[in-house]
């Protein structure tokens, strides 16, 4: 019994590979550039779309110390998988969730009073402690105190907050991946210079938190106490290469489908809604069982490619929601059932997120997470890299492929 035929009688015949023996390299490398900054392993939109479960299972293998997700919702999924790791919300939590936020032991990021007032609240009636980080405002325009006198009267007054602990202080960066470092730069300045004059009011800042993946690479005096790698520990590097140059990152996804009907087609044959692509040639046409439901975006018409059996095969006609079709006339020996990377690498050929984010005008993020949505996911461990077995991946993640999860 061959892998393919496994594949298709145990589960969809599209589906992501995710081999957390990369993600395992991946936090290694970045560790090398983070010194002895502790590392909040970024596990969002479930994990950009890898499976945030199994990835925070790995970080907390690899010793990552923390874990940050978007919502609340994204750190009860994995409180209740049994992930013990802290985590911290990055995004505002809305108020009326404080007894959440103690329950599952969550750190979340605070701007407003009132938010810290409710949860200091909800922790003294609960008799419990929780610890938050307090956002300052440098320059993303999007979540933090802006500075002023009366918010460091503000930030002073949380620090105080009965069952409340202000572990330390937030901010982002906007362009730690440009080439141009003026703007950034002058963000770390208001960092640093605000959490100055915190700390002459007597608000306790010895934790800071502030870079991203760009910034872990192009910033090091910006490492603080802590780092949030995202993209980068799903192994693509941020806009620019920023990193390209002295580590090396392994992707973790791959996404591949089975060839699930070829027919043959004259000259003139049109293909998929509007008839917007007509055969030239007598021309084999491959069917694949994934569409722009399933992450391949609608965009990628006209001038999107996959591989098979070693060759790039153009995608034809209009992609639609769960389906889309492939011209493999050029692809010798091809039969149903082949298997076909829609992103990934095969002989020495390449379909990156970035080439595919570029041909559709988003961005490498975007089409990780939306290959992640609905597709199953088959996580791969090192025993399959050193058999090339089938039965030795992992049996959890076949058994939710199986069941369409």
């Amino acid at each position: 019994m061959d892998d393919s035929y496994y594949m298709r009688k145990k589960r969809r015949t599209a589906w992501a590979e995710i081999d957390l023996n990369n993600i395992k390299h991946n936090i290694r490398q970045i560790r090398k550039k983070t010194g002895g900054s502790e590392i909040i392993g970024v596990v969002k939109a479930d994990a950009y779309g890898h499976g945030a479960v199994k990835i925070a299972e790995t970080l907390s293998g690899e010793g990552v110390e923390h874990l940050g997700v978007a919502t609340i919702q994204e750190a009860i999924v994995l409180r209740n998988a049994g992930v013990t790791l802290p985590i911290v919300i990055l995004s505002l939590t809305p108020r009326g969730n404080e007894k959440e936020i103690i329950d599952y032991k969550l750190t979340p990021v605070l701007s407003t009073a009132p938010d810290a007032i409710a949860i200091s609240e909800q922790a003294v009636c609960m008799g419990k402690r929780v610890e938050a980080l307090v956002a300052l405002e440098t320059g993303m325009g999007r979540v933090g105190f802006m500075r002023s006198r009366e918010n460091v009267g503000i930030i002073k007054m949380i620090s105080g907050l009965p069952n409340l602990k202000l572990k330390g202080l937030f901010s982002h960066f906007a362009t730690a991946e440009s080439a141009d470092q003026t703007y950034a730069r002058a963000q770390m300045a208001e960092f640093d210079s605000f959490a100055s004059e915190l700390r002459g009011a007597g608000v306790p800042v010895n934790y800071r938190t502030m870079a991203n993946s760009a910034a872990i690479f192009n910033f090091p005096e910006s490492l603080y106490s802590a780092v949030r790698p995202g993209i980068v520990l799903y192994g693509y590097y941020p806009d620019g290469h920023i990193g390209a140059d002295d580590t090396s990152l392994r992707p973790a996804m791959c996404v591949k489908a089975n060839i699930v009907l070829l027919k043959k087609a004259p000259p003139g044959f049109s293909v998929s809604y509007g008839a917007g692509f007509t055969t030239e040639r007598e021309s084999l046409i491959g069917t694949l069982p994934l569409g722009y439901a399933d992450g391949l975006p609608r965009m990628l018409t006209g001038s999107g490619r996959v591989i098979v059996n070693g060759c790039y095969a153009p995608i034809i006609g209009t992609i639609c929601m769960d389906q889309c079709m492939i011209d493999v006339t050029d692809v010798p020996g091809v039969e149903e059932y082949d298997e076909v990377i829609v992103m990934g690498s095969q002989g020495g050929k390449s379909v990156s997120p970035e080439e595919i984010a570029d041909k559709s005008g988003t961005i490498k993020y975007e089409v990780t997470c939306r290959f992640g949505q609905r597709l199953p996911k088959l996580f791969l461990y090192e025993t399959r890299q050193r058999a090339g077995t089938i039965d030795e991946v992992d049996a959890e993640g076949m058994r939710k492929a199986e069941n369409g999860h």
